[in-house]
């Protein structure tokens, strides 16, 4: 399933945050696309908020990998930025396959990791404050996602 939606707002964004963050469950993947300042990591704190993350949530450009405490269980969030070309164990599947929720911005670099059911989400930016977001579920558990989106953005 597929749904392209408008944001409008950072309030649009944090919407669409919640709506994600309600419906993770143990092992939920979700692979972020889109060009530098679109809003990736934005999209991701707001999901982590949901989950109960306390601590603040950043980019982890410099640490390729971030583990947060949620309320439930833990969140992981993966900067593949620097990772393009490299093809070596960096141990991140664990992460990827863990029990917990994996956010991986640039999953294009390491999308031989991504397993076979996720959540795929582009963001391009429009203008300053706007941004079109394509929404794509890969695999019949994530298509509650999508269906919850269609309810809100009719």
């Amino acid at each position: 399933m597929r749904i392209e939606i408008v944001s409008n707002s950072e309030g649009d964004t944090r919407r669409l945050a919640s709506i994600i963050g309600k419906n993770c469950f143990r092992g939920f993947v979700v692979s972020f696309s889109g060009e530098l300042g679109a809003g990736k990591t934005f999209l991701a704190k707001g999901i982590g908020e949901v989950l109960g993350v306390k601590q603040t949530i950043n980019s982890p450009t410099f640490n390729i990998l971030k583990c947060y405490e949620g309320v439930e269980y833990p969140f992981y969030h993966i900067d593949a930025y620097r990772l393009e070309g490299v093809k070596q164990d960096l141990g991140l599947e664990e992460y990827i396959e863990g029990d917990g929720v994996c956010l991986i911005e640039w999953a294009s670099f390491i999308d031989y990791l991504l397993p076979k059911e996720y959540l795929s989400i582009n963001i391009s930016i429009l203008s300053e404050d706007s941004r079109l977001i394509v929404v794509e579920s890969f695999g019949s558990k994530y298509d509650k996602v999508i269906e919850e989106i269609r309810e809100v953005w009719k």
